[in-house]
């Protein structure tokens, strides 16, 4: 199979890293460049473990952009914006995927989610297509996996968002909180605005540069979409910022117009694909999926004050969730690049 050229600008973030991470471990017939989130020149990426290799992050620039089949936008806005340019000033244009969601509302911008989609991906030179936020894949597939055998008729979820979707910010700000408070030292609150360590937040400090809405609102952005397109319940969802590094959880209410036994629903998500956690096993949480690809349900029970309804704990490595819906993507536009 003859190897593609890839582009991943933000090489030296947390998620490009998880995407270095999966092309070698699928070796992938892939020939990854990197590229700096907003380093102008040549870098040395310091190695975070001893046994890791110092990786080579290049200077963004012309040449790089037009030599890809492939571009994947994981840095800076910066960083982004100067590669989306070059690419469109490139004699064969790239195909661009957006794992940001800074180009989502562009005209020309493309909502993506692999697992959810069957049809190839046309690789349009204008298009800019943008990965669906891994928190709304993860639970429209759960919806649509029930639907599909057992027509629900209401959703309601609580997300536990983690600290990483944030980047490396995100991580280091809950771990020098932790550490400060552990000292009885004033906690930085540069990322979030408030204490998140031993803390759960349904919104950030007025200091913070994001808004914990943001998010939600982009998850049911989301969910609208990918609900809409598949005739499936809009979830009801509400979005709390959870004291965790890595890994998303969520609790789902799933009211059926006639429920089967938690028994049906555990073999019928098995059937799909899902990771199903039984109660002879150790349940799903943030920590037990860390570095694994794809969804685990565990403790399913029935709601004994709704007789209809069920409950859902859906867990998933966010950054690996999204990394792979990134080499998904660029690997079915890579193809259709091929066969323009």
């Amino acid at each position: 199979m003859r190897k593609t050229d890839w582009l991943l600008v933000g090489g030296d973030t947390i998620l490009g890293r998880e995407i270095c991470d999966l092309v070698e471990e699928q070796k992938l017939p892939v020939r990854l460049t990197l590229a700096a989130s907003r380093a102008e020149e040549h870098v040395l990426a310091a190695p975070e473990e001893e046994d890791d290799d110092i990786t080579v992050m290049h200077a963004l620039d012309r040449t790089l952009v037009e030599a890809a089949d492939v571009v994947l936008l994981a840095g800076a806005r910066e960083a982004n914006e100067r590669a989306v340019a070059l690419a469109r000033q490139a004699a064969a244009r790239p195909a661009l995927v957006d794992l940001t969601g800074q180009f989502e509302d562009l005209p020309e911008s493309r909502l993506r989610a692999p697992l959810l989609e069957s049809a190839e991906m046309a690789a349009e030179p204008e298009t800019i297509h943008t990965l669906a936020h891994p928190a709304a894949v993860a639970l429209a597939r759960l919806v649509a996996l029930l639907h599909a055998k057992r027509r629900v008729v209401r959703v309601v979820a609580t997300v536990f968002e983690p600290v990483s979707q944030q980047g490396r910010a995100g991580i280091d700000e809950l771990h020098n909180q932790t550490l400060s408070l552990l000292n009885f030292r004033e906690v930085p609150q540069e990322v979030f605005g408030a204490q998140v360590s031993f803390n759960l937040l349904p919104r950030y400090g007025r200091g913070a540069p994001h808004a914990l809405s943001e998010a939600a609102g982009r998850i049911e952005k989301h969910l609208a979409t990918l609900c809409g397109a598949r005739g499936i319940p809009l979830p009801s969802v509400r979005l709390i910022q959870a004291p965790v590094f890595h890994g998303y959880c969520l609790n789902v209410w799933v009211e059926f117009e006639k429920r089967p036994p938690v028994r049906v629903l555990e073999e019928l998500l098995e059937e799909a694909g899902i990771e199903i956690r039984r109660a002879d096993a150790e349940p799903a949480s943030n920590v037990s999926v860390g570095g694994q690809v794809g969804l685990a349900v565990s403790d399913i029970v029935e709601d004994h004050a709704a007789a209809q309804a069920a409950w859902f704990w859906l867990v998933f490595d966010n950054l690996r969730s999204h990394a792979e819906a990134a080499l998904l993507t660029a690997g079915l536009l890579a193809r259709g690049r091929e066969a323009r």
